[in-house]
């Protein structure tokens, strides 16, 4: 079957960094960290207290009191960057099917903030259960895309994906075959997770992954660095309206940029560590070109995981060399978790917004808090140290790596009618 080109037409975005999609990239390309100490619980006694938490970031400037009571934080997000997408889009029930509409939408772990709130509380009484009626529906991670759905009227294909941190980049790669498919018009995809809570952060502690730098916060996410430890644990949403070409063309919408590729490869080596050749790394970046009918030359920046972790930023480097070979020296490529955090199963469609907007105004961001060259990573690449730097960036490449061995990426372009 001939495939339907697929474009983004809408984006919503909430982040550590910024709470709009302007504010999101000012702060990318400014070399902003978000990375503070934590305010959402007393983190005192803990390993990390730090984290990339969303700023000055109140629910109620958007939604109303009883619906917030009804919904976990990761909900929260994920409701109001889909109103900044379909607003964005110029989306309404005049000029779309709402039943070729869908959402197909990620997050990694869910309501962990209500799960860890109800167990506590019960934990705390005479063993009588008294639990919120909203406690399922608020802990579940597909309930994301169920209430952008009912909120919009949107009754075309609704589901959640689940692959850890690369949850989000799965979101989109399904939501783009579906339309190039002819399944749908347009979907809403993207991620959300908050997880700054006891729970999350003591959980990730005891693994040993989150950087414990709480002398110096805002510089603790180092990727490339030889003395990172770890990463920073960051939250947020993320929203894109995919849209199949000829229906965006007939309704008149702006087009960002156009989906051309994705991958989706598994590591099977290990639950939590990259596998140590980069091999799974590799075998998805080689699919996502061969989805995209593309080579490596046709790309000028990559998005990395880029996670500030000792053995993920070696094994990624190292996938990156193997595929791209003396290409990979003429390539820009930065991790923009060192500004926003590591947001888990909302990272792929982080990041691949900053891909999007690169492209669009051919400006890399830089991966910043660099200070010391790690000897086992080439050093004649181009890891934007620092500043943003300009240049022609005809398509950008995004990754996602999660805990299981998932592997995902997706490739953007520029558009050309």
């Amino acid at each position: 079957m001939q495939l339907k080109r697929v474009v983004v037409t809408g984006i919503g975005a909430l982040t550590p960094i910024g709470n709009s999609l302007q504010e999101y990239w000012n702060g990318l390309i400014n070399g902003v960290s978000g990375a503070d100490f934590i305010t959402q619980f007393d983190a005192s006694k803990f390993k990390t207290r730090f984290a990339c938490e969303l700023k000055n970031f109140d629910p109620l400037n958007y939604l109303d009191r009883k619906e917030i009571k009804r919904i976990d934080r990761f909900t929260q997000t994920a409701i109001i960057s889909s109103d900044q997408a379909v607003t964005d889009a110029g989306i309404n029930k005049d000029n779309v099917n709402v039943d070729r509409v869908g959402v197909v939408f990620a997050s990694g772990i869910g309501g962990l903030i209500t799960f860890q709130e109800e167990v506590m509380n019960f934990a705390k009484g005479d063993g009588t259960p008294r639990y919120n009626p909203f406690f399922i529906p608020k802990m579940i991670l597909d309930i994301a895309a169920g209430h952008i759905s009912m909120r919009h009227g949107f009754r075309g294909p609704n589901f959640a994906v689940v692959s850890a941190c690369a949850s989000s980049t799965n979101a989109i790669m399904e939501a783009f075959n579906l339309i190039r498919m002819g399944k749908a018009d347009i979907i809403l995809t993207g991620g959300a997770e908050s997880v700054i809570s006891e729970a999350g952060v003591g959980g990730f502690n005891a693994m040993k992954a989150l950087s414990e730098r709480n002398d110096d916060p805002k510089s603790a996410s180092r990727p490339y660095d030889k003395d990172r430890d770890g990463f920073v644990m960051g939250e947020g949403s993320g929203v894109l309206v995919v849209e199949e070409l000829e229906h965006a063309i007939r309704r008149g919408a702006k087009i960002y940029c156009e989906l051309a590729g994705a991958g989706a490869t598994a590591d099977a080596h290990h639950i939590t560590a990259p596998h140590p050749e980069g091999l799974g790394a590799k075998n998805v970046m080689i699919q996502a070109l061969d989805d995209a009918g593309m080579k490596p030359e046709d790309i000028d920046y990559i998005n990395t995981h880029g996670t500030s972790t000792p053995l993920g930023d070696i094994a990624e480097v190292k996938a990156i060399t193997d595929v791209f070979g003396e290409q990979a020296y003429k390539l820009n490529i930065s991790s923009t978790k060192s500004m926003t955090g590591h947001c888990l199963g909302a990272a792929g469609v982080v990041e691949a917004i900053a891909c999007i907007m690169s492209v669009i105004h051919d400006i890399v961001p830089p991966t910043i808090n660099h200070f010391t060259d790690d000897p086992e990573l080439d050093s004649r690449l181009n890891f934007t140290f620092e500043k943003a730097q300009h240049r022609t960036v005809r398509a950008a490449l995004s990754n996602t790596f999660g805990f299981g061995g998932h592997n995902a990426c997706v490739i953007v372009k520029k558009y050309k009618a």
